[in-house]
């Protein structure tokens, strides 16, 4: 799989999107150095209110602005998705898009979030579609779908990120099962975008992060379906990277200043957080409850200028929490 919208087809929770990644090693050098596993600062861990308490279930955040607003979603004791913001103090409030099914893995999943506090995402409808939205600042959501997108289950369009003019990227699934990105501007008009050297099918490149300079971070799949992190500046050019013992590298977001975080699997199927600083130092970590056991993770999602860091962990029992860091590991 190679999209968030992918990840959560079959199913919404760490062992699902930790199973987006094949056995064999990583073909690209790890980057020149990367630092010794390290902890957080000002860790905070945080529960949605609804959030389910078994395996797989719980609170899932992504995006954290300037702010410290964190937005993300979480999963109920049905596996039903449903949307949240959660407000620099502590507040939490919760959504669901117009159509969101009810049913096991439906509902509706938030991705990103600017400066101005709008939200964009997917909703899984009772069909098992999934479909953009953008929610703005007042809690108005407005559902869109890509050109090209499927129209059969498990195929639609997503949201992932959204810039501070309103610019989103997002994926989409097509007919025929193959994974496309596109960029939706703030007037609706959608256009499709490329990454060189991503092999075209089920598995492509994928955007995820993106600077208010035009840098964007993701993931790109190689011919040995591989997952290998990379960030493409404004002249143009996209290097690839990876931590050192990846077997999978995923990039989730892009600060103002270059850093860039996300996660990726060792060859214990442990999950462990990075963050990739401007000059390629990366910086690894976990949660400090985080479980050790294969499948079990520290996925670092939200990157915000201020390097407060945001995202989710699985523990012992493979409960997801979210958590917010206010310095960098």
């Amino acid at each position: 799989m190679s999209s968030r919208a992918a990840a959560l087809v079959s199913n919404v929770g760490v062992l699902a999107i930790l199973s987006l990644s094949g056995s064999a090693a990583a073909d690209t050098a790890a980057e020149a150095g990367q630092q010794p596993h390290q902890g957080l600062s000002g860790f905070v861990s945080f529960d949605a209110p609804g959030a389910g308490t078994g395996v797989s279930q719980g609170t899932f955040p992504n995006g954290v602005t300037q702010s410290g607003a964190v937005t993300g979603w979480y999963v109920d004791p049905s596996n039903v998705n449903h949307g949240f913001l959660r407000t620099p103090e502590g507040s939490i409030t919760t959504f669901d898009a117009p159509g969101a099914g009810t049913g096991p893995f439906q509902g509706t999943i938030a991705f990103g979030m600017n400066s101005a506090g709008a939200i964009t995402g997917l909703y899984f409808d009772a069909s098992n579609k999934f479909h953009g939205y953008v929610r703005t600042a007042a809690g108005i959501i407005t559902t869109f779908d890509s050109p090209g997108a499927g129209i059969g289950a498990n195929q639609g369009s997503s949201g992932n990120n959204i810039d501070p003019a309103g610019e989103i990227y997002g994926d989409l699934i097509d007919a025929n099962g193959v994974h496309q990105v596109f960029l939706r501007a703030p007037d609706g008009t959608i256009t499709a975008l490329d990454v060189p050297g991503a092999v075209e099918g089920a598995l492509n490149a994928t955007f995820y992060g993106l600077s208010p300079t035009g840098a964007i971070a993701g993931f790109v799949v190689d011919s040995s379906n591989v997952n290998h992190g990379f960030v493409r500046a404004h002249d143009g050019t996209v290097p690839t990277f990876d931590p050192a013992g990846s077997l999978a590298t995923l990039p989730f977001s892009i600060n103002p200043s270059g850093a860039i975080a996300g996660f990726y699997t060792d060859s214990n199927a442990v999950s462990h957080g990075f963050v990739r600083e401007p000059t390629g130092t990366i910086r690894t970590f976990d949660a400090p409850s985080a479980g050790a056991g294969a499948r079990q993770c520290t996925v670092c999602i939200g990157n915000n200028p201020a390097g407060m860091l945001s995202g989710y962990y699985a523990d012992a029992s493979n409960v997801v929490h979210g958590f917010v860091a206010t310095g960098k590991p």
